[in-house]
């Protein structure tokens, strides 16, 4: 690297001959190389600057500066990808405690447990006067409707039991309408499920539900 004597260079010059001085590799030097270099580089400068025209101690100052905001970005850097590996680490070890645990997620199915009881839910974006569950058969016929009334905006729950002589076997899959006079009120349904198991890719966290679905933990609306 050559160094200018005989006048004073300005900032811009200690940078750029930092910067080019050695190619490619200072390119894929790390930030404490690329201070120690520029450090060395400033020091012989002023030993060899032009007494009659020294350089300007602010332009030396912001230089400073910026070099060191460099290294202290950096540092922060390498300690905010500590602390996320760390974070997965926990969000991992708190997932695991999650499986069997019932959860609720966008969806429509319906599933029959045990008791032959089913649940779901809904998300309504304002007040409803009235409130329709329709549930579906395998094939969309209607073969029950629960009429809630008025509910508020928000989430709210239903169970279904089968009527005698209806026959709940197969998929089973409901539809929410809702209306306030006679506008439609947006409704989001939702479905319970259970987690089966715990997954992580990347900084994802994913849960495998009993339905055979898979979902992110963000995607989770609320634990039974």
């Amino acid at each position: 690297m050559t160094i200018t004597t005989g006048s004073a260079s300005d900032s811009a010059a200690i940078y750029n001959q930092l910067n080019t001085g050695s190619g490619a590799s200072s390119a894929a030097s790390t930030s404490q190389a690329t201070s120690d270099r520029f450090l060395k580089l400033l020091v012989t400068q002023m030993q060899n600057q032009d007494p009659l025209s020294p350089m300007d101690n602010a332009q030396v100052t912001s230089q400073m500066a910026q070099i060191n905001t460099v290294t202290g970005i950096d540092k922060l850097n390498t300690s905010i990808n500590a602390m996320a590996a760390q974070f997965m680490q926990m969000q991992a070890m708190q997932g695991a405690s999650l499986v069997g645990r019932g959860v609720q997620v966008e969806g429509n199915s319906l599933t029959l447990d045990a008791n032959g009881k089913a649940s779901g839910g809904f998300d309504l974006a304002g007040a409803a006067d009235s409130v329709k569950v329709e549930v579906l058969s395998a094939s969309g016929r209607v073969i029950d409707t629960l009429n809630l009334g008025a509910d508020s905006a928000g989430r709210h729950s239903f169970d279904w039991t089968p009527p005698a002589g209806v026959d709940a076997s197969g998929a089973l899959k409901f539809k929410v309408t809702a209306l306030s006079g006679s506008a439609a009120v947006a409704a989001t349904t939702l479905q319970h499920d259970q987690v089966a198991a715990v997954s992580t890719s990347g900084n994802t966290l994913s849960l495998e539900l009993g339905s055979g679905k898979t979902v992110s933990y963000a995607d989770i609306k609320a634990f039974d």
